[in-house]
C-alpha cells in the first residue's frame, strides 16, 4: 500500500520524507521488529534499560508511574543510546498524574462534560500534555473518545466526556489542541468504541452491539472528526463490532473477534472506510481480550498483518519478538507489510521533529505540577460538581443543626485514606464534630436505633468506587449483618443522610432511599475543596446531567 507522506494526519517534508525511507532501508531485520513494539519500562536502570529494551530496538516505551526527575532521566537514557528515536507515551486520560507521581490531577472527564465547557477539555490536554512533554513523553493515550451508553460498564464510565456524540468530539477535539500545543501526538481510543456493553476488555472481548447506521451516527461520528482534525494516531481495542465486520465480509463465520486481530475492522472500517491514513497502535494486548482470541504466538504477528502497526506492551518482549519473526516466516505476516507499518512509526517520529531534538530542555520541567494548573483544575471543580437531588432540603449542612457528623468513605480504593484524613479535617475546621467510620467500632449499633441516634446527628457518605482495569462491577458493597448495620443506610429516616460520589456517577441506583446525593465526578484535592464550598452553602451547584445519573429509573428521582 502507498502511504501519501505529505497528506493528513503526517504532513511531511520532502527532507523528511527522506528520513524516513533512508532510515526505512537502513535497518536491518531484527531493527524492523523491534520498531513494532512498545513495551512497558518497569524500571529506569540504565542496565535494565539497555538490556531488556534496547537490545531489541523498540519503537517506543511507556514508563511506569514514577517521580518526574527519574523519568526524564531514564527517557534521556534511552534517547540517547537508540540509533532510531523512540515514541514516548502516557496515559494523559485526566493529567499528567498517569504517568508522573508529581504532576497535575486535573480531573475526569465525565466531569468536563457536566460542565459543558470545551475549555476545560483544552486546559486537560494542555496541562496532560505540557507536564509530560517536559519529561519526554510525545505520544498521548488520550483522548478517550468513547460514549457513556451503559451505566453498567465497569471501564469507562467517568473516563467518558458523556453520552452525546457531538459533544464528546468537541471534547475531544478540544483536548487535541492542547496536546498539539505542546508537540504530543494524541492517541484516540478505544476503536472501534467501547461503553456499550457492561464488561471490560481486560478480562473478555468486548462487544460494540450498535448497528452500523447507529455506529456511524455515535462512534463513528466521533472518529470521523477526530481523523479528519488530524489525530495522528488510533489505539485499537480488544472490542468487536460484528455488524460491521459482517457487512465489509458477509463470508465470515459467527464468533468474536476483536479488533485488534480484525482486518475487517483496522484495514476495512477504519483505513480504508473512515480514510485514517495514521498509526494504528494496538491496546495493551496482556489483556484477555487479546489472548483469549487465538494462541499468542499466531495472535502476535496476526495483529500486524490485519493491520496494526504497532504492538502494545507484552507477556514478555523476547518472547513476543520471537513469535514475531516465527510469524514471517511461517507467512502470517509479510515483510511488505513490516515495512507499511515501520513506514508510519517513522512518519510519526518525524512529524513531531524528533529526527532534530529528542528530548526537551530540563528547564521545562518547572511546570509540573505548578500553581496555574491547580488553579484550573479548581476551576473544573466548581463548574462541575452537579447535585442531582435533595428531596429532603438536607443542604446545607450546618455545624450547629447537626454538629455530631458520621463520615463514610466507601470503595476500598488505595486514595481511601487520603480522601478520609483530608475530609474529616476539613469538615472539623467548619465547625463539625467528626467520627470517621470504622468497622470495628460498629459492632455495638447492629442493633437499635437509639445507640445510634444518641451519638450521631448526621451522616455523610463518600462513594469513593475508582475506575480500574480487571473488574467486573464498580457497584458499592457495604458491610452489613442481615440489614442493621454496619455501614448499610438503615438510618436514612432517623437522621440526615447525604450522599457524595466522587468516581462514579451511578451509585444513587445502590442508595435509593438517600435523598440528598451528589456527583462529583473525580476524588482529587481541588475537587474535595469545591466539595466542601457547596456542602456548607457557600458556593451553588453549576454541573448539569452529562450522562443518566437516574439509570433509566424514574423512581430515583424522588
Amino acid at each position: 500500500m502507498k502511504i501519501d507522506l505529505k497528506a493528513r494526519p503526517f504532513f511531511l517534508t520532502d527532507e523528511q520524507i527522506q528520513w524516513v525511507e533512508n532510515t526505512l532501508s537502513s535497518m536491518t531485520e531484527d531493527e524492523k521488529i523491534g520498531q513494532l513494539f512498545c513495551p512497558i519500562s518497569y524500571s529506569s536502570d540504565e542496565n535494565y534499560l539497555r538490556y531488556e529494551l534496547l537490545r531489541y530496538h523498540v519503537g517506543g516505551l511507556l514508563f511506569k508511574t514514577s517521580p518526574s526527575r527519574e523519568v526524564r532521566a531514564a527517557l534521556r537514557f534511552m534517547q540517547a543510546e537508540s540509533r532510531i528515536p523512540l515514541l514516548s507515551a502516557a496515559n494523559l486520560e485526566f493529567g499528567s498524574t498517569g504517568f508522573l507521581e508529581d504532576g497535575t490531577f486535573f480531573g475526569q472527564q465525565l466531569g468536563i462534560g457536566a460542565t459543558g465547557d470545551t475549555e476545560h477539555a483544552y486546559r486537560m490536554g494542555y496541562v496532560s500534555c505540557r507536564e509530560a512533554s517536559a519529561v519526554g513523553c510525545n505520544l498521548a493515550f488520550a483522548p478517550v473518545s468513547d460514549l457513556d451508553l451503559n451505566w453498567r460498564n465497569p471501564i469507562i464510565n467517568v473516563r467518558s466526556y458523556g453520552k452525546d456524540p457531538e459533544k464528546v468530539l468537541a471534547f475531544c477535539k478540544a483536548y487535541k489542541r492542547g496536546a498539539d500545543e505542546n508537540n504530543v501526538a494524541v492517541s484516540i481510543k478505544h476503536f472501534p468504541g467501547d461503553g456499550v456493553d457492561e464488561v471490560d476488555q481486560h478480562l473478555l472481548v468486548s462487544i460494540n452491539t450498535t448497528s452500523t447506521e447507529e455506529w456511524e451516527n455515535t462512534y463513528g461520528k466521533v472518529y470521523r472528526g477526530l481523523i479528519e482534525d488530524g489525530a495522528m494516531s488510533v489505539m485499537v481495542g480488544h472490542i468487536d463490532q460484528p455488524a460491521w465486520r459482517h457487512k465489509l465480509n458477509p463470508g465470515l463465520p459467527e464468533g468474536t473477534v476483536p479488533a485488534t486481530l480484525s482486518r475487517e475492522l483496522m484495514t476495512g472500517l477504519l483505513r480504508e472506510h473512515l480514510g485514517f491514513n495514521g498509526l494504528i497502535i494496538t491496546d495493551a494486548t496482556p489483556m484477555v481480550g487479546f489472548n483469549c482470541a487465538m494462541k499468542r504466538r499466531d495472535a502476535v504477528p496476526t495483529s500486524i498483518a490485519a493491520g496494526a502497526d504497532m504492538f502494545l506492551f507484552n507477556k514478555s518482549l523476547p518472547e513476543d519478538v520471537s513469535f514475531m519473526r516465527e510469524g514471517i516466516r511461517r507467512g502470517l505476516l509479510t515483510w511488505e507489510r513490516v515495512d507499511e507499518a515501520i513506514t508510519r512509526i517513522l512518519a510519526m517520529k518525524a512529524a513531531l521533529g524528533l529526527i532534530t531534538r529528542r528530548m526537551p530542555e530540563k528547564a521545562e520541567m518547572a511546570c509540573i505540577g505548578c500553581a496555574q494548573h491547580h488553579a484550573w483544575a479548581r476551576e473544573l471543580a466548581d463548574e462541575a460538581i452537579t447535585l442531582v437531588k435533595d428531596t429532603e432540603q438536607n443542604l446545607p449542612l450546618n455545624p450547629k443543626k447537626t454538629p455530631r457528623l458520621l463520615l463514610e468513605v466507601l470503595g476500598n480504593c488505595p486514595s481511601e485514606a487520603r480522601i478520609a484524613a483530608y475530609m474529616k479535617e476539613k469538615l472539623t475546621a467548619e465547625g463539625f464534630e467528626v467520627t470517621l467510620y470504622q468497622p470495628e467500632d460498629f459492632a455495638t449499633y447492629q442493633f437499635g436505633v437509639a445507640p445510634f441516634t444518641d451519638r450521631f446527628d448526621a451522616v455523610l457518605y463518600l462513594g469513593n468506587v475508582e475506575n480500574a482495569s480487571n473488574k467486573t462491577t464498580n457497584r458499592l458493597n457495604f458491610t452489613t449483618f442481615w440489614g442493621h448495620g454496619n455501614n448499610v443506610p438503615w438510618f436514612v429516616c432517623e437522621v440526615p443522610t447525604v450522599f457524595c460520589s466522587l468516581a462514579n456517577p451511578y451509585h444513587l441506583l445502590d442508595v435509593p432511599m438517600i435523598k440528598t446525593y451528589i456527583n462529583c465526578y473525580s476524588n482529587n484535592t481541588e475537587t474535595l475543596d469545591a466539595l466542601i464550598e457547596k456542602l456548607m452553602g457557600r458556593d451553588t451547584f453549576r454541573g448539569t446531567f452529562p450522562t443518566d445519573p437516574f439509570c433509566g429509573k424514574e423512581f430515583l428521582r424522588y
